[in-house]
């Protein structure tokens, strides 16, 4: 069974992928893509903020400031990742060849 700051963890980083998409939309699979950045980046910010000494916003053992800097900075390559792909596929769908 996870232990309490497991699950603090999952929560934060849960409604900051979330969050993110309800601010900039999308389908289902945009929330599944923002949810899973959101859990990566909130653990490398996490494991960054155990080597950096003296960061401020701890509860327990989490550290809440580079852990949410981190979970922001995966959502937003992610959003800028998926977004440039998204607009190169866009006129392709669209223009269907002529039957003659």
């Amino acid at each position: 069974m996870p232990g309490p700051n497991f699950t603090f963890a999952f929560i934060v980083a849960t409604l900051f992928g979330a969050g993110f998409h309800v601010v900039v939309g999308g389908d289902a699979r945009r929330l599944t893509m923002y949810l899973l950045a959101g859990w990566i980046g909130f653990a490398m910010g996490q494991m960054a903020g155990n080597s950096l000494p003296g960061l401020t916003l701890t509860i327990g053992e989490l550290h809440l400031l580079p852990a949410g800097a981190g979970a922001l900075v995966a959502l937003l390559l992610a959003y800028i990742l998926s977004s440039g792909r998204a607009r190169r596929r866009s006129p392709r769908a669209y223009s269907r060849p002529n039957k003659g």
